[in-house]
C-alpha cells in the first residue's frame, strides 16, 4: 500500500465523523445525529460527493457514506470537518453487511451511484441493484423508502430495469439522459467516476425505485434469463 494511502488509513481513525466496523450502532444513528431527521446512505461512496451534497441541499437529514476503502471516505470525510457539515458521516465496510449496522426501518432512502457495473453475466450477483443486494437493503430500508441508481453504464442500467420486471420492482423516475430530462439539484451532482466517463456512454441513465413487501426467490430463473439474454446479444 502506498504512503499516502496508508496516512488517510491512519488519519480517519481520529475522524469523528467516520466509524469503521462499529458496534452497537443499530438503531442508534439517531443519538449519532443528535436527532431524528430522515436517514440516506450513499453505497460505495467512494470519495463521498454523494454524501457531502445531499448532506448540503438537504440540512434535515443525515447521510451516511459507505465504503470499504478507508483512503477514499477520507477525502469527503476531511471535507466534512473542514466546511463543519454536521449531519454527513461515514461507515467503513462492505455493503453485505448493512443489517449489522442499521436497524430494520432505520433507513429512509438508498443512494447507488456509479457503482462497478460488473459487467460479465457472472459476476451478475455482484451488482448492487441484483436481487441479493435488495434483499439486504430491505432488512434496513422502511417501507416504500426509495432507492437511487445513477449510472454511466447502459448495461447496468437496462438490467436494472430487467430486475424491476421479474422482481416486481416500482419504478417511479425513468431518465436515459439526465441532463437533458431534468434540472433535479440531486441529479446535478457530480462524482469523481462521472467524470471519468469510464463507460464511454456520454450520457447518465438515473432511475428511482420502490421494492415489494416481499422480493420473491427467482433468481435462478432470472440467471437463466441472463444468459439467454447475453447469448442473443452475441448472436
Amino acid at each position: 500500500m502506498g504512503q499516502k494511502k496508508l496516512l488517510r488509513f491512519n488519519a480517519i481513525k481520529s475522524f469523528e465523523n467516520v466509524k469503521e466496523y462499529p458496534e452497537g450502532m443499530q438503531g442508534q444513528w439517531a443519538a449519532h445525529f443528535g436527532n431524528n431527521n430522515p436517514l440516506v446512505l450513499e453505497l460505495a461512496c467512494g470519495k463521498g460527493e454523494y454524501t457531502v451534497g445531499l448532506a448540503q441541499l438537504f440540512p434535515e437529514t443525515n447521510c451516511i457514506g459507505i465504503d470499504i476503502k478507508g483512503n477514499r471516505i477520507y477525502a469527503g470525510a476531511k471535507k466534512c470537518l473542514e466546511q463543519h457539515i454536521g449531519n454527513a458521516a461515514f461507515l467503513r465496510t462492505q455493503i453485505g453487511m448493512l443489517p449489522n449496522y442499521f436497524a430494520p426501518g432505520e433507513v429512509d432512502e438508498i443512494w447507488i451511484t456509479f457503482p462497478d457495473p460488473q459487467l460479465r453475466t457472472s459476476r451478475a450477483k455482484k451488482r448492487l441493484t441484483h436481487p441479493v443486494f435488495l434483499r439486504l437493503y430491505q432488512q434496513v430500508l422502511r417501507p416504500g423508502g426509495l432507492i437511487h441508481l445513477k449510472t454511466d453504464s447502459p448495461a447496468l442500467y437496462q438490467f436494472t430495469k430487467a430486475v424491476a420486471l421479474h422482481y416486481n420492482l416500482a419504478i417511479t423516475v425513468d431518465y436515459d439522459n439526465v441532463y437533458t430530462q431534468t434540472t433535479d439539484a440531486r441529479l446535478m451532482i457530480k462524482t469523481h467516476y462521472e467524470a471519468l466517463d469510464i463507460a464511454g456512454s456520454n450520457r447518465i441513465f438515473y432511475l428511482q425505485f420502490t421494492l415489494p413487501e416481499l422480493i420473491a426467490n427467482k433468481d435462478a430463473a432470472f440467471q437463466l434469463y441472463l444468459k439467454e439474454t447475453e447469448n442473443n446479444d452475441q448472436g
